[in-house]
C-alpha cells in the first residue's frame, strides 16, 4: 500500500462527500438568499421565516436527488470493497 493509494483514497471520498453535500447546500443555500431578499423588502425579520422554508426545500431536493446519491455512495463503496483485497499485500 504506497502512499499515492492512500492519497487516492482519500481524493475520491472527499469528492464523493462534496457531490453529496453538494445538491442539499445548493438549494439551501439558494431558498436562503432568496429569503433574506424577501425579509430585507418587506421589513419582516420573523427567525421561523429562514428555518422553515430551508427545511422543506432540502427534504424535497432530498427526495429529488436521493436516488442519484444512493447510486454514488453504492459505486463509491463497492468501488471500495473492490480495492481492499488489494490493501492486504
Amino acid at each position: 500500500m504506497s502512499q499515492e493509494f492512500i492519497i487516492y483514497l482519500g481524493r475520491e471520498a472527499v469528492y464523493t462527500i462534496l457531490l453529496l453535500a453538494g445538491p442539499l447546500l445548493g438549494a439551501s443555500l439558494l431558498i436562503g438568499l432568496l429569503v433574506s431578499i424577501f425579509q430585507a423588502t418587506t421589513q419582516i425579520q420573523e427567525q421561523t421565516l429562514t428555518f422553515v422554508p430551508k427545511i422543506v426545500v432540502v427534504f424535497l431536493s432530498l427526495i429529488i436527488f436521493g436516488p442519484w446519491m444512493l447510486n454514488l455512495l453504492i459505486a463509491f463503496t463497492s468501488n471500495l470493497f473492490a480495492v481492499i483485497p488489494r490493501l492486504m499485500y
